[in-house]
């Protein structure tokens, strides 16, 4: 056992250490492109929001779309029905809207996800002026330069699309708040200058000729991830998706525990379905961490109760809990500075971050578990079943 916990102590620090060294190159990616000039270049764009269902803050997000810094765009708000308890809010945004902003009613979807629908319907629908898509979540908060900034890289015609990531600030001083909002960082710094991104459906902006040519709607046919599909038809088509740190999203949560498994199983099975690469080497790296662990307590204690040197092992215990702690501690930096309104709030929930962030890998060990044996996830009130990328059966409302 004692040997054992020596390969994994040592692939750990090893793995640490190279997560630390890429969270410092993270940061200073971020520092670089917040002191970076987006440009006047306006493309004309679509800001799609897909919308369902009330939810905290939801007319102050909405309102936040209508705000941008960015003298050529519209808003087109999505709902699957008129019925929806969030629709008299989008409504009322829409006609006060200083932008030009309209509300589109998509009905129900067949065989694919509520959310693919509707951006599918909203992109039918619009006026062939429009060269950059952009789309964005009802629950993020982005601010006054986050249009601009995201659509700027889109002046490289090699780019193929330009993606951020939300940042997650609990609302509430709740447990499961606080696991989700450290479990999320932890995705956040997946995406890098150089790495092989991929597009979060609440801050993509594509230019819409490139949307057509590598053909996203084949993608989403049948599919319940926007985001995902469109990776996979940038990818098929050899594109590049530039990360943008400086547009991360605020996103105020509040979540009980039930919420936090069904929110983190979601994204944990849709990785499994639409990229089993990231499914399988996620599900290793956080395996080996998570019996590190609990194996360098044992052989510790074992040595400490049969009086033989124990602080070496404790030592190799603690570094890879030090280096993840680390690792919170870069995300945290990162997110005050680029969100200079919500500065103060991240910093004094920084604990989250840094101290949960030691033990989130057993959460996502859960999540990787739990995709083995379903395929079904609740997503807004909607049961899916994930048969492949290519095919989505509808369970029930």
């Amino acid at each position: 056992m004692e040997t054992l916990f020596y390969y994994l102590a040592i692939v750990q620090i090893g793995a640490g250490v190279y997560l630390v060294w890429h969270g410092l190159r993270w940061l200073a990616y971020a520092r670089r492109r917040m002191q970076g000039d987006p440009g006047f270049n306006a493309p004309r764009a679509a800001v799609l929001c897909p919308c369902k269902g009330m939810e905290p803050g939801l007319e102050r997000n909405l309102v936040a779309l209508t705000e941008f810094d960015y003298r050529n765009y519209e808003i087109f708000f999505v709902l699957a029905s008129a019925s929806d308890s969030a629709y008299s809010t989008v409504k009322r945004v829409a006609e006060h809207s200083k932008v030009p902003a309209h509300v589109i009613i998509a009905d129900r979807p067949e065989g694919c996800g509520e959310k693919v629908h509707n951006l599918r319907v909203a992109i039918e629908q619009l006026p062939a002026e429009f060269e950059v898509l952009v789309f964005a979540d009802s629950d993020g908060r982005p601010g006054r330069f986050w249009l601009r900034r995201l659509v700027a890289p889109l002046n490289d015609k090699q780019v193929g699309a330009a993606t951020t990531m939300r940042w997650l600030i609990p609302n509430s001083n709740n447990l499961a708040t606080a696991l989700l909002a450290a479990w999320n960082a932890s995705i956040v710094t997946m995406l890098s200058e150089k790495g092989k991104n991929f597009c979060w459906g609440g801050g993509t902006a594509i230019r819409r000729s490139v949307f057509d040519e590598i053909r996203v709607f084949e993608e989403w046919y049948h599919s319940v991830s926007d985001d995902y599909s469109m990776t996979r038809a940038l990818q098929h088509a050899g594109r590049s998706i530039v990360f943008v740190p400086e547009c991360l999203t605020p996103t105020y949560v509040t979540v009980d525990f039930r919420g936090l498994l069904e929110f983190t199983n979601r994204q944990i099975l849709i990785t499994k379905v639409y990229s089993k690469k990231t499914w399988a080497s996620g599900a290793a790296t956080h395996l080996l961490y998570c019996l590190t662990l609990p194996i360098g307590l044992e052989v510790t204690l074992s040595n400490l109760f049969a009086t033989l040197p124990a602080f070496h092992l404790a030592l190799l215990t603690f570094v890879p809990m030090l280096l993840a702690a680390i690792r919170g501690g870069l995300r945290v930096a990162a997110a005050t500075e680029v969100l200079q309104t919500s500065r103060t709030q991240i910093a004094g929930q920084a604990w989250i971050y840094v101290v949960l962030g030691v033990f989130i890998p057993y959460l996502f060990l859960i999540n990787f578990v739990m995709s083995l044996f379903t395929r079904k996830v609740r997503w807004r009130g909607v049961t899916y079943e994930l048969i492949s990328p290519q095919q989505t059966r509808i369970l029930g409302y």
